[in-house]
């Protein structure tokens, strides 16, 4: 079985070519010029906004599988720059589906959306089911929503093998520290070694969110490219939405250093929705996926992380 990543540069791109890679794949990752991957696959370089190289290597690969996870994936950079993140999300999203639908082979197209698409969610709504209807918060929330109904549209309409995903929020060891989870255990690791004054910089801290440790989430992503029902949508989360503050605590428990915590106004963006959680009852039937890997090993391990880094 040869499986395609588009996007293996990533985050998520490093872990799911470990997983599988260790479950019998053949597996091909492509990157930008200049990025690097790691783990049992073959590199190949690549730009999504350009559609014909895309192409190319689908008819050298032929790949039975194909995950779509190149994206920009920030929220916070996506207020910042939305140019760059629609260029990336949504027109090089459809440049992949064109160029699966022109190669015609027999492959099955996992195309990896996001919890925040739901955004602005009604009272009461959670845990949300992949029915309910979404209303994007944020610049990056809207891209994956055009992205997944575009995806929708091609499955239908050609009839294509899609399984759509909206992954809610996955961390662990090597994320950016962009993100929250990686961003305080970094900012732990540096003041216990002296790197910057014991002071936490934080944003928003009581909004929740569904957080789910990344090996559990690439597991997910091969269970629905084996089990998952053509043309269907899945959530793909934890199924129990944590506060930003339980996370702080968590993190600020595992370590002796005295450390203060302050309000950081750059912190805050300009839309935060109160609350996201999935229901993720419809993966569970289809695959017997659940998470395994608890929020506080997560800590622990991206702590641990930044802690080895020099």
């Amino acid at each position: 079985m040869k499986a395609l990543i588009i996007g293996g540069g990533g985050f998520a791109g490093g872990y799911l070519i470990q997983e599988l890679s260790h479950n019998g794949c053949e597996v091909f990752a492509t990157c930008l010029e200049g990025e690097k991957i790691e783990g049992d696959c073959s590199v190949l370089t690549l730009d999504i906004t350009r559609k014909d190289d895309i192409s190319a290597i689908l008819k050298d690969v032929q790949p039975d599988l194909i995950f779509h996870l190149a994206a920009q994936s920030s929220v916070a950079v996506s207020w910042k720059n939305p140019q760059l993140t629609a260029e990336i999300n949504v027109i090089g999203a459809i440049n992949v589906l064109e160029a699966v639908r022109e190669y015609g082979g027999k492959n099955r197209l996992i195309v990896i959306g996001s919890g925040e698409e739901y955004g602005y969610i009604r009272e009461n709504a959670c845990p949300l089911r992949e029915s309910e209807p979404l209303h994007p918060g944020n610049i990056y929330a809207a891209t994956k929503v055009c992205q997944e109904m575009t995806a929708e549209i091609y499955a239908r309409a050609y009839k294509m093998d899609i399984v759509m995903v909206r992954a809610f929020n996955h961390s662990g060891p090597k994320q950016d520290s962009t993100f929250v989870i990686s961003d305080f255990c970094r900012q732990i690791a540096e003041i216990e070694k002296g790197e910057r004054p014991p002071v936490m910089k934080v944003g928003n801290l009581s909004a929740k969110r569904d957080f789910t440790d990344v090996r559990d989430i690439v597991r997910g992503y091969r269970l629905l490219a084996e089990k998952g029902v053509s043309g269907q949508i899945y959530n793909i989360g934890r199924g129990n939405a944590v506060s930003i503050q339980y996370i702080l605590d968590t993190a600020l428990s595992l370590s002796n250093a005295d450390i203060s915590v302050e309000k950081d106004p750059k912190r805050l963006r300009a839309s935060d929705i109160p609350i996201i959680e999935p229901d993720i009852s419809k993966i569970t039937a289809d695959t017997g996926w659940t998470a395994e890997i608890s929020v506080e090993q997560t800590i622990t391990d991206t702590l641990n992380y930044w802690r080895k880094r020099s």
